[in-house]
């Protein structure tokens, strides 16, 4: 073999090396920075996303615009949140969240470490309440086919109406008898949120775009 093919086959494979780095370089960025798998841990967001089902998140997007209603979104809840079922209260204001009265106007100062999926029900500004698991938002019944209904259960109902405070969303899963979400422990602020959610992966039976 002569010198000449040697050193072509082994630029050969320093080449290859490194196109083989800078790819796993840039998928790690891209995950980093800009796209972000999850997988969907509890049945909150039913039928709309199932127990175990992975989803793709955006996290660069909130930075240029704000959320829209009716977006799937992860974030982080405030501190408590992750330690109650649908039901517990972790309210900032100790007042609210409890069924029969106002849904919580306001999240505890922290947020946790965990990361929640659920999805806008209500922007800041809008005048809230919850009859049946039905939002009531501006004195309107909104337009949720996608949720799961909630039945007769006292958590599905919150008939004070309060509004959400600037800066704030108003999260809720659609799977509204059990998911643990702000009628609990308030909206969530804009800085907690991670990104929304926009496609599916993951089974490949419901891989598509949310």
């Amino acid at each position: 073999m002569s010198t000449t093919s040697s050193q072509s086959r082994s630029g050969s494979l320093v080449e290859l090396v490194l196109i083989v780095a800078v790819a796993l370089g840039l998928a790690l960025a891209i995950q980093a920075l800009l796209i972000k798998p999850y997988q969907i841990p509890s049945e909150s967001m039913e039928p709309t996303l199932d127990v175990g089902q992975r989803v793709l998140v955006n996290r660069i997007g909130n930075r240029f615009a704000d959320p829209e209603l009716n977006e799937i979104m992860v974030f982080h809840p405030p501190v408590g949140a992750e330690q109650t079922s649908a039901g517990g209260n972790q309210c900032g204001n100790p007042s609210q969240g409890e069924a029969g009265g106002p849904p919580c106007a306001q999240p505890t100062r922290e947020h946790s470490d965990t990361n929640f999926i659920k999805r806008v029900v209500a922007l800041p500004g809008d005048r809230i309440s919850i009859r049946d698991g039905h939002l009531i938002r501006n004195g309107r019944r909104a337009d949720e086919p996608f949720i799961r209904p909630c039945g007769s259960t006292p958590e599905c109902t919150f008939p004070q109406e309060i509004v959400v405070p600037p800066g704030h969303y108003f999260m809720m899963g659609d799977n509204r008898g059990a998911s643990d979400d702000s009628r609990f422990w308030g909206p969530v602020p804009k800085a907690w949120l991670i990104g929304g959610a926009f496609a599916t992966y993951w089974p490949p039976g419901r891989l598509g775009l949310l």
